[in-house]
């Protein structure tokens, strides 16, 4: 677990078996210096476009290596710029309406905020070695792998 006043701005960066709150990410990110905080959160819906029915959970599973992934990840997007950010990524069992993934982004101007933000989800989809079991109410299952 990753949760030290980094010198590269990653103040949180954990992968989590337990429930994750956004009020955690916020104190993680509070700092006089941020004019700006943005916060994401995805959560499980009961719904997807490649589901024949309604969804009831996602099973979320992480290589070894995935919260170290998950730093880079969060240091890369900051960059040069003085953001500062707390992420996670919940792993196992999750019903709708559950949180999957937090990211708090606190910098002095919220275009900087809004694109470090950004920048995290969307390697987080495509690079996080984190892949779901999405759980349909009749019981069907299909997996997906990054980027799903």
């Amino acid at each position: 677990m990753t949760d030290t006043h980094s010198a590269d701005g990653v103040r949180l960066a954990r992968i989590s078996t337990e429930p994750i709150e956004l009020d955690t990410h916020l104190t993680a990110v509070e700092d006089a210096s941020a004019g700006a905080v943005t916060t994401f959160v995805g959560r499980v819906r009961d719904h997807d476009p490649d589901a024949s029915g309604a969804v009831v959970a996602l099973e979320y599973t992480a290589h070894p290596d995935a919260e170290m992934t998950l730093h880079r990840i969060a240091s890369e997007a900051i960059g040069s710029s003085e953001a500062i950010v707390a992420v996670s990524h919940r792993i196992g069992r999750l019903g709708v309406g559950d949180a999957a993934v937090i990211i708090a982004v606190a910098s002095p101007h919220r275009a900087e905020a809004y694109e470090v933000s950004r920048t995290v989800i969307e390697a987080i989809k495509s690079d996080l070695p984190v892949w779901k079991r999405q759980v349909e109410a009749d019981g069907t299952t299909a997996w997906k792998g990054l980027g799903g």
